[in-house]
């Protein structure tokens, strides 16, 4: 009998998972994975521009922190005080700092003192004790441009959303300035080097396809061996991808990046309540409709799990039904294993 996915299991063979994207959804995936394997590598987007972020990077010439912060916080390994400093953020009447976290400043003032970014962030991992590895997709200055199917366009990633609403239709494409910016040599090794490769989940035009417009990303990803899986998220964004179906989710990856980049998608099949259903509809957000057909016709097969969280107020995936799930379908599919 197949023993059960629960948070305490430990595999003999740990499998080497590469997870690419930003923002909170990738966070939440490491959360859970990093129960299971230390051999995790999060790739993670580098184009915000908004909030705190932006503040530093305009202020000190950095890249923008906050993505990789929530990534080091899902993975590390430090007392109670210390990760409730990390995620600290200062109150509105507090001047200069009002909104900022410390965790981003303890990676800029890493940044300051390194030759860098992506030796403070590597620092800044050993301060934490992190599990696995976090990398900036580049360490190169990028703002992100989004041209919608009107012709009009947009610089910088905060502004996407508002704009998308001005215009009400959809994003054509999206691309960064300057474009094809160098990867990180690591990142394209641990790509290659991967047992399984994970997109998402995450803002789809904001947070995961920026870093396959990054030099070599894309077609790292589209040679390897690993098992390549899209993280579908639960519903549609409010600003970025109102109206669009699983499919139309894939056909934008595939759109920016080439054949087989990647072999499934996975999505939930647990019900939204219908009183945050409701909720999110003031937000012009539904559930993503999972049209199956369409997604095989794209030459990717589609996996269904109950991914949504039962307790949380927001429609979000489960931190361990989603890590549980995934380390599942590794099992299941993935080439080289040993337990």
């Amino acid at each position: 009998m197949t023993e059960p996915y629960t948070a305490d299991r430990r595999w003999e063979y740990e499998p080497r998972i590469v997870a690419i994207g930003g923002g909170t959804g990738l966070s939440t995936m490491l959360r859970g994975l990093k129960s299971y394997t230390h051999n995790l590598t999060a790739i993670v987007t580098v184009a915000d521009d908004g909030g705190g972020s932006g503040v530093l990077r305009q202020d000190l010439g950095m890249p923008p922190p906050g993505d990789i912060r929530h990534c080091m916080e899902a993975l590390a390994n430090v007392e109670p005080v210390m990760g409730e400093l990390l995620s600290y953020r200062f109150p509105k009447d507090s001047g200069s700092l009002a909104g900022q976290s410390f965790g981003n400043l303890i990676l800029a003032a890493l940044n300051g003192i390194s030759g860098s970014f992506d030796q403070a962030v590597a620092r800044m991992s050993q301060v934490l004790a992190i599990t696995g590895r976090v990398l900036p997709v580049t360490n190169a200055d990028v703002q992100l441009e989004a041209t919608f199917e009107n012709g009009t366009a947009v610089v910088g990633e905060s502004k996407i959303s508002a704009f998308k609403k001005e215009q009400d239709c959809r994003i054509k494409q999206v691309r960064l300035l300057p474009e094809r910016p160098a990867a990180l040599p690591e990142s394209l090794k641990a790509i290659g080097e991967a047992d399984m490769i994970l997109l998402g989940p995450g803002s789809l035009y904001t947070s995961v396809i920026p870093n396959l417009l990054v030099e070599g990303i894309a077609e790292a990803v589209c040679q390897a061996k690993a098992l390549k899986m899209y993280i579908c998220n639960i519903m549609t964004q409010d600003g970025e991808t109102e109206g669009m179906t699983a499919s139309d989710h894939v056909k934008a990856l595939l759109a920016h990046s080439g054949p087989g980049l990647i072999d499934l998608c996975l999505c939930n099949s647990a019900p939204v309540r219908p009183r945050l259903v409701e909720r999110y509809k003031e937000e012009d957000a539904a559930p993503i409709v999972v049209d199956t057909p369409a997604i095989e016709a794209l030459g990717v097969e589609v996996i269904t799990r109950p991914l949504a969280s039962e307790t949380s107020n927001y429609a979000r995936h489960s931190i361990a039904r989603l890590a549980a799930a995934v380390m599942e379908i590794y099992e299941d599919r993935a080439q080289t294993r040993v337990f």
